[in-house]
C-alpha cells in the first residue's frame, strides 16, 4: 500500500532516503485521513441542517396562529410545559380555523365602542354618582376576545370622564396571536404618552402609522425600535413594570408566551433582521385574485362600490382604498414619506439561531384598517358628500376620531377641534409616488428612550390574559360568573358556546362583531347573524333592540342575559310578536262588524225600496212604528 501510495504521488521520484520517504508517506496518510474526517463531519452538518430546515418549514407551514411553536420554549421544569399543557396548546391550534384566524388579525371590522356606556344603554341604567341601583356592582370586568387592536380600550378609557358613576373596570384581553398582543402593547403605550414626549397631531400621525400602514416613517420605524426595548425591560422587570405602566397586569401569562413577547420585541429592534412585506403583500394579492391578478383595480373597485360602500363603508374613499389594497399603506399624507417596513405586522416569529424566520403577512388585505376610527363621527360635515364623493377620507375621520380620543385621555376634557387641521381631501386626486423601501442599519445608539411614566388612569387595570383561557371559556371549565360585559369578534365564532356564557353574570352584555364589513356574500352575511342569532336565543339571552323588526345592517349584534334568565321579561321580538297579533285580532274584529252590518243593511234597502213601490192606503205596509225603527237604523248607519 505504501509502495502504490508512494508511486502514485511520486511518480518519478524524489532520489530521497528511505527514512525520509517513509516519513513523508506516514504525513501524507494522515492528511488524507484528516481529509475524509473533515468530509464526514461537513456531511454530518450538511444533512443536519437539511434535516433542521425541513422541521422548520414543516413548523411554519402548520396551521398554528403566532408563535405558539416557539423553537425557544423552554424545559419541564418551568410551569405550563408540563404533557397536558402541551395537549392544551395543541387542542387550541387545530380547533382554529386557519382562514379565520388569518382573515383578519392586526385590526377589526367595526367601529370603537366605549363598552361600559353601552352597558348602561342595555339595561337603562342611571349615570349618576349619587344614584344607587340594586344589583349594580362596584368593578365591572369586560372581556374583549379578539379584539385585535386596543380601539374598544382606548375609547372607554377616553369616555370614562363623560360618566357620573366610575367604577373600577377590569379589562381582560384575550388574543390567539402572541405578536398580536405586543402590538396591543406598543398601540396602549402609545396612546397613554406623556405629552411631554409627542404633540397631540404628532401622536396621532405615528399612531396611524403604526396600527395601519405597511410601509411607515423612518421616525415611526425609530419609535418602534425603542419602545419595543421599553417593553422588552417591562416583562423582565415588575418593579419597572409598576412604575412605568401600573395599568398592565401579564401574570396570566405563560413562560412560552413571554417568550413569543421577547421575540417580538426583539424583532422589532434589530435592523438586520429584514421584513420585506412589500413581497409578501404582492404574493398574498396574487394568490388571492389569480387570473384577475392582472386587472386588479378593476376587483379593487367593485368590492369597495358594489360591497362595502353598500355595507356601513360609504366613508371610505376610492383612492386610499385602492392604494391599500395595492401596497397596503392605508393612511397617506402629502408631506410624509413612507419607506421602512412596519415589523409589528409579522407573524409566526421563530428563532432560528441568530436570525428569526416568520411567515410573512397573514392579515386583512379585503377591507382595511378604517372601521375601527374611520367610518363615524360626531361631526356631521365629516360625512358630507356629493355626487358620492366625500368631501374627507376615512383617513380625515381616523385623524379627527383619534385626535379627540388622545385629548381627552391627556386633559380629562370636553374636544373642540380645530377644523384647519382636517384637510379635504376626498375628492382631490394625491400623487402617489414610488415606494421606496430601504433596511439599511439605523444608529440606534443615539435613538430616544420612551421610558417614561405613562398617562394614568384611575381604577382602570388591563389584565393579558394567556392564549389557553380560550379553550376553558369554550368548555365553561373556568370564569364562570365573571365578566359583566363581553365582546368577541367574528373570526372568534368557532369559540363561542353555550358554557361560553356561564362566564357572564346574571346582568351581563354580549357584543358579537358580525361579517358585515367583509367582502364576503350577502347570504354568508346574512346567515352568519343567523346563526349567531340562534345561538343566543338558545342560551337564553335577550336582544338589545329589536333585530325583526328594523331592517338595518349590523355591524355587531347587542345581547343581555338578564336576572331572571330565560323567563324574566319578554324580549323585544316576543313584544313585536304580541302587537302584531293584537293589531291581526282588531283588524279581524273590525272585518266581522262590517260583515254582520252588510246584511241587515241590505234588508233595510229592500224595504224602502217595497215601501215606495206601494201605493198610499195599503195595509200591507209597515206600521209607524215599525218606519220609526227602520229610519233610526238607516241614520245609525250613514253615522
Amino acid at each position: 500500500m505504501s509502495s502504490q501510495l508512494a508511486a502514485s504521488v511520486f511518480p518519478f521520484g524524489l532520489g530521497l532516503c528511505g527514512c525520509a520517504a517513509d516519513e513523508l508517506i506516514s504525513k501524507t496518510n494522515f492528511r488524507y485521513e484528516q481529509r475524509s474526517q473533515i468530509h464526514a463531519i461537513n456531511a454530518v452538518r450538511t444533512n443536519k441542517v437539511k434535516e433542521q430546515g425541513a422541521y422548520m418549514q414543516s413548523r411554519l407551514s402548520a396551521p398554528l396562529p403566532g408563535n405558539n411553536n416557539s423553537l425557544i420554549a423552554s424545559g419541564a421544569s418551568r410551569p405550563g410545559n408540563s404533557s397536558q399543557s402541551n395537549k392544551q396548546w395543541r387542542e387550541v391550534f387545530k380547533s382554529q380555523s386557519s382562514f379565520d384566524i388569518k382573515a383578519n388579525m392586526f385590526w377589526g371590522l367595526s367601529s370603537a365602542l366605549d363598552l361600559y356606556d353601552e352597558y348602561l344603554k342595555a339595561f337603562k341604567l342611571p349615570d349618576d354618582a349619587d344614584a344607587e341601583v340594586e344589583g349594580q356592582p362596584a368593578e365591572i370586568n369586560i372581556l374583549i376576545c379578539g379584539g385585535a387592536d386596543p380601539r374598544h380600550v382606548i375609547k372607554t378609557m377616553a369616555k370614562r370622564y363623560t360618566h357620573g358613576r366610575k367604577p373600577k373596570l377590569n379589562i381582560y384581553l384575550l388574543d390567539a396571536c402572541v405578536e398580536i398582543v405586543a402590538r396591543n402593547m406598543l398601540l396602549l403605550g402609545l396612546a397613554l404618552e406623556p405629552p411631554e414626549s409627542f404633540s397631540l397631531v404628532c401622536k396621532t400621525h405615528l399612531f396611524m402609522d403604526i396600527y395601519g400602514n405597511s410601509l411607515m416613517r423612518p421616525s415611526s420605524h425609530h419609535y418602534m425600535a425603542a419602545k419595543g426595548l421599553t417593553l422588552l425591560r417591562m416583562i423582565c422587570d415588575e418593579d419597572l413594570r409598576q412604575r412605568l405602566a401600573p395599568i398592565f397586569n401579564i401574570d396570566a401569562f405563560k413562560y412560552r408566551e413571554r417568550d413569543g413577547l421577547e421575540m417580538a420585541f426583539n424583532y422589532w429592534r434589530h435592523p438586520e433582521q429584514v421584513f420585506d412585506i412589500q413581497r409578501c403583500w404582492e404574493h398574498r394579492v396574487r394568490v388571492l385574485l389569480g387570473p384577475r391578478y392582472d386587472h386588479r383595480q378593476g376587483a379593487f373597485d367593485w368590492d369597495l362600490s358594489m360591497t362595502l360602500k353598500d355595507r356601513e363603508g360609504q366613508q371610505i374613499c376610492s383612492q386610499e382604498y385602492r392604494y391599500w389594497r395595492e401596497c397596503g399603506v392605508a393612511f397617506v399624507f402629502p408631506e410624509y414619506e413612507h419607506c421602512k417596513p412596519n415589523k409589528t405586522l409579522a407573524a409566526g416569529l421563530s428563532r432560528n439561531g441568530r436570525t428569526y424566520v416568520h411567515r410573512g403577512y397573514v392579515g386583512d388585505i379585503q377591507t382595511g384598517p378604517f372601521c375601527g376610527f374611520g367610518l363615524r363621527s360626531s361631526e356631521e360635515r365629516m360625512h358630507h358628500s356629493q355626487h358620492g364623493e366625500n368631501d374627507y377620507r376615512a383617513t380625515d375621520v381616523t385623524e379627527r376620531n383619534l385626535l379627540e380620543l388622545f385629548h381627552e385621555l391627556q386633559t380629562q376634557s370636553t374636544y373642540e377641534h380645530d377644523t384647519t387641521i382636517s384637510r379635504r381631501y376626498g375628492t382631490t386626486q394625491l400623487l402617489m409616488t414610488p415606494l421606496l423601501s430601504y433596511n439599511e442599519c439605523d444608529v440606534t445608539e443615539g435613538q430616544q428612550n420612551y421610558d417614561k411614566p405613562w398617562i394614568p388612569v384611575p381604577d382602570v387595570q388591563i389584565h393579558f390574559m394567556s392564549i389557553l383561557d380560550i379553550l376553558e371559556l369554550k368548555k365553561g371549565t373556568r370564569w364562570q360568573d365573571h365578566f359583566d360585559i363581553a365582546f368577541m369578534a367574528y373570526n372568534y365564532y368557532t369559540y363561542l358556546s353555550k358554557e361560553f356564557f356561564g362566564a357572564l353574570r346574571e346582568r351581563a352584555l354580549f357584543v358579537m362583531e358580525t361579517k358585515l364589513l367583509t367582502v364576503e356574500r350577502k347570504e354568508q352575511v346574512q346567515k352568519f347573524e343567523t346563526n349567531i342569532k340562534d345561538l343566543c336565543k338558545e342560551a337564553g339571552l335577550k336582544p338589545c333592540i329589536n333585530y325583526q323588526a328594523i331592517n338595518a345592517k349590523n355591524m355587531i349584534l347587542k345581547y343581555k342575559k338578564t336576572l331572571g334568565g330565560e323567563g324574566d321579561e319578554k324580549s323585544p321580538e316576543e313584544e313585536s310578536n304580541e302587537l302584531d297579533d293584537e293589531e291581526s285580532n282588531e283588524m279581524g274584529l273590525y272585518i266581522t262588524e262590517i260583515q254582520e252590518v252588510q246584511p241587515e243593511e241590505i234588508k233595510i234597502k229592500q224595504q224602502i225600496e217595497l215601501n215606495d213601490e206601494q201605493p198610499e192606503g195599503t195595509s200591507n205596509g209597515p206600521t209607524d212604528l215599525e218606519d220609526h225603527e227602520t229610519e233610526k237604523k238607516v241614520e245609525d248607519i250613514q253615522d
